[in-house]
């Protein structure tokens, strides 16, 4: 064993992949696992806990699949985090706990989410479960979306003794998780509906098809429901677009759209009534993690995909991973390239985008060199259909009907960094719905956050 390499990760084959919806990584087994475990150096200041949004105790639980002592390894894990199987496979770790590991310094960081991973699924096979709380405190906490923050927010509050409901507005819980992000990175009856039922055993209840600013406000949640305080968890649902010629077509979609349609509404399967469109020839804006989900979809409903994004490969903001694999599964790649029109048929029907040709100038204020027109250059990729993913920010429903819930020019509510209090008196805030667009595991943070301001402000 090469204590500087990570123990490799089984995965599908590209060629076989890409035909089918299943999940990539295969992931690793008890001994590939204790071996990764084994590389561990345990370091008394762990950098890799400061690189974590939750702080999960990452060389406690490591150190016990090393031992083989999975049990206790979840144990640890669940003390901080409430999705393990969820963050195991959709977080960023290469920029957050594996960023810091000092084993990464002279060679391969510990493979921190693979071994998450592992925990969590062992955990699930083996029944195993939360603690449940002992100690109620009698008071009711209205979490508003089941998405990452809400969950997370949702099963801290239930743990210290609060009588927690969830909000969902759609008639499925899960949020992105669900609506988001396809099955081939994280299966939902496997997974998703798993650690929702972990979340549910802690006592927290889920009411789904409400939604908050419509069926009821959040007003209506202190003055008629006699909740004591709120979460709003609401994430970013909001699509953006570029603003050029062509963008209402026949054949354009937001990436939101396009995933949720093929995600929770299961229009990649064939026995479904959803409808999408099984396009020929897809051009995907943007270069997210968004966008390689919406690209990787596209492909496996037949398309040929070409990623559309106006700076190089160095700035685009998906995991390393999620290109690579986008790249393994034949994803064309048009870079330094920026649509300026949507090109239509006689029928009004997408035909092809129109773009041009970009080169990097100075960087901006996010660091990245800003892509510039190289005058002339415009060219024309025929396609079928297009696809959006600029990214997304909050839907203002909630924000218009809160009385006193500030909001700044993004839409996104105003909140403070530490517990996430609003403006409004009890009522806390975190996730996208603050942020903006953001990471699975920053959005758990700010639950987490929250759930202890809630808690300090109940305690009063």
């Amino acid at each position: 064993m090469d204590v500087l390499k990570k123990t490799p990760v089984r995965e599908q084959d590209p060629k076989v992949r890409a035909t089918n919806f299943e999940e990539v990584c295969l992931g690793y087994n008890k001994e590939e696992a204790m071996e990764e475990a084994s590389r561990c150096i345990n370091c008394k200041n762990a950098q890799c806990i400061k690189g974590c949004p939750v702080s999960i105790n990452i060389p406690g639980f490591i150190e016990q699949v090393k031992n083989g002592d999975f049990e206790k390894a979840y144990e640890i894990i669940s003390e901080s985090s409430a999705l393990p199987a969820v963050c195991g496979r959709v977080c960023p770790q290469e920029s957050q706990c594996e960023g810091k590991c000092i084993r990464g310094i002279k060679g391969e960081p510990i493979s921190i989410g693979k071994l998450e991973r592992f925990v969590a699924d062992n955990a699930r096979e083996q029944g195993l479960k939360p603690e449940k709380p002992t100690e109620k405190k009698g008071k009711k906490v209205a979490v508003v979306g089941s998405g990452p923050s809400g969950l997370t927010c949702a099963g801290d509050l239930a743990k210290m003794g609060y009588d927690v409901t969830i909000f969902e507005a759609l008639h499925e819980a899960g949020g992105v998780l669900v609506y988001g992000i396809p099955e081939f990175r994280l299966p939902k009856e496997k997974v998703v509906k798993k650690e929702i039922e972990n979340v549910l055993s802690l006592g927290v209840k889920i009411e789904t098809n409400v939604i908050i600013g419509k069926s009821l406000t959040v007003d209506d949640l202190f003055e008629k429901e006699g909740f004591d305080a709120v979460f709003i968890g609401s994430g970013a649902g909001l699509p953006k677009f570029m603003g050029i010629p062509g963008e209402n077509l026949n054949g354009v979609f937001s990436a939101n759209e396009y995933l949720t349609r093929s995600n929770l509404m299961k229009a990649f399967d064939e026995s479904e009534r959803t409808p999408i469109m099984r396009a020929k020839k897809v051009a995907v804006v943007g270069g997210g993690n968004v966008a390689m989900d919406a690209a990787r979809t596209a492909l496996r409903l037949g398309a040929e995909v070409h990623v559309v994004y106006r700076r190089s490969e160095a700035e685009l903001p998906a995991r390393v991973e999620e290109v690579h694999h986008a790249k393994e599964e034949g994803i064309i790649f048009d870079l330094l390239t920026n649509p300026v029109e949507i090109l239509a048929d006689e029928n009004g029907w997408v035909s092809g985008i129109k773009c041009i040709r970009m080169e990097l100038g100075e960087p901006d204020e996010s660091g990245r060199r800003s892509p510039v027109e190289i005058p002339g250059s415009e060219f024309v990729i025929d396609v079928d259909a297009v696809i959006m993913s600029l990214g997304t920010s909050p839907n203002p429903l909630i924000s218009s009907t809160t009385k006193g819930l500030e909001i700044n020019k993004r839409r996104c509510i105003v909140a403070d960094e530490e517990f996430g209090q609003t403006s409004k008196n009890g009522v806390f805030a975190g996730g996208d719905a603050v942020t903006g667009a953001a990471t699975v595991i920053l959005a758990m943070g700010a639950g987490k956050n929250a759930a202890k301001g809630i808690d300090e402000f109940l305690s009063k």
